[in-house]
C-alpha cells in the first residue's frame, strides 16, 4: 500500500524543503502542469537554478536543481499557504508583502501562476498558493 498526497504542490514544498535541510543539490518529483508551473516561476526568480521533464510513461519526472554543488540554497523557507481543508484568496490590493519584498508569494490567477508582485501590477487577485524568502 503506498501513500499519497493529496496536495500536489504541499508534497513539492516540503520534498525541496527537506533537499534544502539535508544539503542535496537536486531532486526528482512526479510531474505535473502545476509543480512545472511553479518550478518555473521560482527558477525565473531565482530560488531554484533550473528544472526541467525527463518524459515517461505513464508520467514524466521533474528534475528540480535546488542549488549548484558549492553553492548556498536560495530558500531559507517555503511553505503552502492555501490548503485543501482552508483556501486562502486575497484582492490585487490585498496581497501581501514578504520580509518587505526580500520574498515573494505565487499567486493562481485567472490569467494563471504568478508572482504577487506581478498579480498586483496587472491588477489580479486570487488564491495564494505559497509564500518563500
Amino acid at each position: 500500500m503506498s501513500l499519497q498526497s493529496t496536495d500536489q504542490i504541499a508534497d513539492f514544498i516540503s520534498r525541496i524543503r527537506n533537499a534544502v535541510m539535508v544539503g542535496k543539490t537536486e531532486i526528482l518529483v512526479p510531474t505535473s502542469k502545476l509543480k512545472l508551473a511553479v518550478a518555473e516561476i521560482l527558477v525565473k526568480n531565482g530560488y531554484l537554478a533550473s528544472c526541467d521533464v525527463i518524459p515517461g510513461e505513464p508520467r514524466g519526472m521533474l528534475h528540480v536543481v535546488i542549488n549548484e554543488p558549492g553553492t548556498v540554497a536560495k530558500v531559507s523557507e517555503i511553505t503552502k499557504i492555501s490548503k485543501p481543508g482552508r483556501r486562502v484568496y486575497s484582492a490585487a490590493a490585498d496581497l501581501p508583502t514578504v520580509k518587505s519584498g526580500r520574498g515573494m508569494i505565487i499567486v493562481s490567477t485567472s490569467k494563471g501562476l504568478m508572482t504577487g508582485k506581478d498579480a498586483k501590477k496587472n491588477h489580479l487577485g486570487g488564491e495564494i498558493l505559497i509564500r518563500v524568502w
